[in-house]
C-alpha cells in the first residue's frame, strides 16, 4: 500500500487514507509531476523577464551615478518644491527609507522637516541679501547693504560667498540659486589677478567648495576652476623646508608669512589643513605634485621633537624649527588635528600613519590640556610655555564632534571613552551659549576665579555667526541620536534668527551678554557654508551625506571617501 508519506511534498496536504482504501491511481501522480514541471518553467521565465527588465530598461532612479572610480557614491537628487508637496519623504543620499528616528523629535513637538524648511528660509534670506547687495564681492555688510572683504582674500572680488555656499544651495535644493552661482563662476571667477591671499583660507573655502560642488553636481566647470586655483597656490611651497607660506600672490607667486606670527613662522592649522583637498586634486588630475606636497609636510613633522608630545602652533619655514611654544586645539592649531583623523577616514581607513599620528596627538592633549572645572565642566585649555591657560575658544568647540568622529578605531578599546568625551565637550559648549543673555556663544570663555564657561574680556564677548558648536551637535546627533542635540540646535536657530537677522542678511553681534547688542555688520561666508549647512543636516536623515561615504573638510564641504582598491595616487611610495 502506498503511504501518504511517500507522496510528493504537495500531496502531504491530502487527508490520510484509511486502512484498506485503494491508493491514488499511478497516472494521477505522473500528471501532478508534469503539471509541476510546467509551472516551474513558467515561473522561471517570469523571473528571467523581471531581472531583464531591472537591468536593461531605462533607469528612472532619483539618483545619478557618476563614475569617479568610487564605490557606491550616489549623488543626491534634490526634490523640487512641487515634488516635495506631493511627498512626505525627503529624497536622500544613498539607499534606504527615510528615518527621522522617533527620539529625534524635539521638545517643541515640531516635525524635523519643518525645522529644515526654517533653515532653508534662513539660507534663502542670507543668499538673496548677498545676491542683491554684495554680488561678486567676497562677503556682505548686511547693515550697510554693500560688499565686504578682508585681507585673507586680498584686494580682489573673488566671490567667496558664492563659492563657499555652492554645496549648501545644492543640498537644500535651491536650484535657481545654484544655477546663478554656477553662471557667475563660469563667467567671472578669475585667479590670474594681482592679489595676495591666504593659502589656507582659499584652500578650504574655494578649492574645498569647488571640489564638493563638482562631486555633488557633476559639473565639470567646478573641477576646472579648482585645479586652476591649486596651480596658483603651489608657489607658496617654495621655501627651504617645503612648509608653505601663509600668503601667496596669485599673479607673481611670491609668498610671505603674517607679520604677527612668532617671528615669521607658518601656522600649524594653516599648513596642516591642506591634505584632504590636495589628495583629491591628485586623484582627479593625476598630477602627483599635490599629494607629494602634503605628504612632505607630514614626514617633516614626524621627524621633529615635540615638547610633551604636543605640537606647537608655530613653525619657521626657513629653519624648520618650532616658534613660540604655544599649543591650542582652538585657533592656530585646531584643524591640523582634524585633518589627521579625516585623512584616515578619507582613505577608507587605510592611511594608518595618519591615524597613529592623530591618536598620539590626542593622547598628549588629554594629558596636558583637558581638565574638568570645579563645577564639573570638561574643557580644553591652551598650553603656553609650560603653563595651562584655563580658557577655551569657540573654535575649540569643534573638538567634541572630532572626538566622536574618531571614537571608532580608537586604540585600546577606548571608543566609548572618546564618545563620552565628545558629549562632555558638547555640554560645556552648550553651557557657554546658555549662560549668555542672547543664548549665543562668546568667542572665548574662561574657567577660573569662580567663573565657568563665561567670557571675561570685552573683546571675547562677540559672536560672528560661527559654526563649531553646531558642528559638534550634528556629529553627536549622528552617533547617539540623543534628542537634546536637536533641541540645542533649535535653540541656536531661534537665537540667530532673533538677534542676528537684519533686513540685509545676517550679522554678527559684539556682546552676547547685552540685551541690546550692536552689530559687527559682516555676513561671513562660512555662515552659509557651515553654520546653516550643519543646522540643516542636524534635522535631516542620516542617509543624507552618510559619514561612511563622505568626509567634510574644515569648511563643511563634503568630499567622498576614496576607496583605495579603485585608485592609485601617483607619486606615492607605497599603496596604502
Amino acid at each position: 500500500m502506498t503511504t501518504p508519506a511517500l507522496l510528493p511534498l504537495s500531496g502531504r496536504r491530502i487527508p490520510t487514507l484509511s486502512p484498506g482504501a485503494s491508493s491514488f491511481p499511478h497516472h494521477r501522480a505522473t500528471l501532478r509531476l508534469s503539471e509541476k514541471f510546467i509551472l516551474l518553467l513558467i515561473l522561471s521565465a517570469f523571473i528571467t523577464l523581471c531581472f531583464g527588465a531591472f537591468f536593461f530598461l531605462p533607469d528612472n532612479s532619483k539618483h545619478k551615478r557618476f563614475d569617479f572610480g568610487l564605490e557606491d557614491v550616489l549623488i543626491p537628487h534634490i526634490e523640487s518644491e512641487k515634488e516635495a508637496r506631493h511627498s512626505s519623504r525627503q529624497v536622500i543620499h544613498g539607499v534606504g527609507a527615510h528615518d527621522e528616528h522617533r527620539r529625534g523629535f524635539i521638545k517643541t513637538g515640531n516635525d524635523p522637516s519643518v525645522q529644515r524648511r526654517r533653515k532653508k528660509a534662513m539660507m534663502k534670506h542670507a543668499w538673496d541679501s548677498y545676491r542683491q547687495y554684495g554680488w561678486g564681492h567676497n562677503e556682505l555688510k548686511p547693515i550697510a547693504k554693500k560688499g565686504h572683504s578682508t585681507n585673507i582674500f586680498g584686494n580682489s572680488q573673488m566671490g567667496a560667498t558664492i563659492v563657499d555656499a555652492l554645496d549648501t544651495l545644492y543640498i537644500m535644493g535651491l536650484h535657481d540659486e545654484f544655477k546663478d552661482a554656477q553662471e557667475w563662476i563660469e563667467q567671472n571667477l578669475d585667479f590670474s589677478v594681482n592679489a595676495e591671499v591666504s593659502v589656507f583660507e582659499v584652500n578650504i573655502r574655494f578649492i574645498g567648495g569647488l571640489l564638493a560642488a563638482y562631486y555633488l553636481s557633476g559639473q565639470e566647470v567646478f573641477k576646472v576652476k579648482a585645479v586652476q586655483l591649486a596651480e596658483k597656490l603651489l608657489p607658496a611651497f617654495n621655501t627651504p623646508t617645503g612648509i608653505p607660506w601663509a600668503m601667496v600672490n596669485l599673479k607673481s607667486g611670491v609668498g610671505r608669512n603674517w607679520g604677527w606670527a612668532s617671528a615669521g613662522s607658518s601656522i600649524l592649522a594653516e599648513f596642516g589643513t591642506l591634505h584632504m583637498e590636495f589628495v583629491h586634486l591628485t586623484y582627479l588630475t593625476g598630477n602627483p605634485a599635490y599629494y607629494q606636497k602634503v605628504m612632505h609636510i607630514r614626514k617633516l613633522l614626524a621627524k621633529m621633537d615635540r615638547p610633551n608630545g604636543l605640537y606647537p602652533n608655530y613653525l619657521n619655514p626657513r629653519t624648520g624649527r618650532w616658534g613660540q611654544h604655544h599649543t591650542s586645539v582652538g585657533g592656530l592649531g585646531d584643524s591640523f588635528y582634524e585633518y589627521l583623523l579625516k585623512a584616515w577616514l578619507m582613505s577608507d581607513k587605510t592611511d594608518t600613519e595618519a591615524r597613529k599620528t592623530y591618536d598620539d596627538a590626542i593622547e598628549a592633549i588629554e594629558r596636558h590640556l583637558i581638565r574638568k572645572s570645579n563645577g564639573g565642566l570638561t574643557f580644553i585649555g591652551e598650553w603656553k610655555n609650560g603653563h595651562l591657560e584655563r580658557k577655551m575658544g569657540h573654535l575649540t568647540c569643534f573638538a567634541g564632534g572630532m572626538f566622536a568622529l574618531g571614537a571608532d578605531g580608537s586604540p585600546d578599546d577606548k571608543a566609548g571613552h572618546y564618545l563620552q568625551l565628545g558629549a562632555e565637550i558638547a555640554h560645556t559648549c552648550h553651557e557657554s551659549y546658555d549662560r549668555t543673555v542672547l543664548k549665543l556663544g562668546p568667542e572665548a570663555f574662561k574657567f577660573d576665579s569662580g567663573l565657568e564657561a563665561v567670557a571675561v574680556r570685552q573683546n571675547e564677548k562677540y559672536y560672528i555667526l560661527r559654526p563649531e558648536v553646531i558642528e559638534t551637535y550634528w556629529y553627536m546627533w549622528r552617533f547617539t541620536h540623543d534628542p537634546k542635540y536637536r533641541q540645542w540646535g533649535w535653540e541656536a536657530v531661534q537665537a540667530i534668527d532673533k538677534y542676528c537677522r537684519v533686513s540685509g542678511g545676517f550679522s554678527g553681534v559684539k556682546d552676547v551678554y547685552s540685551s541690546n547688542p550692536t552689530y559687527d555688520d559682516v555676513q561671513q561666508s562660512f555662515f552659509l557654508a557651515e553654520t546653516l549647512k550643519y543646522l540643516y543636516l542636524l534635522f535631516s536623515s542620516d542617509e543624507l551625506l552618510p559619514l561612511e561615504n563622505w568626509v567634510f573638510n574644515t569648511e563643511a564641504h563634503p568630499l567622498p571617501v576614496l576607496h583605495q582598491g579603485n585608485i592609485t595616487l601617483p607619486g606615492s611610495e607605497t599603496q596604502r
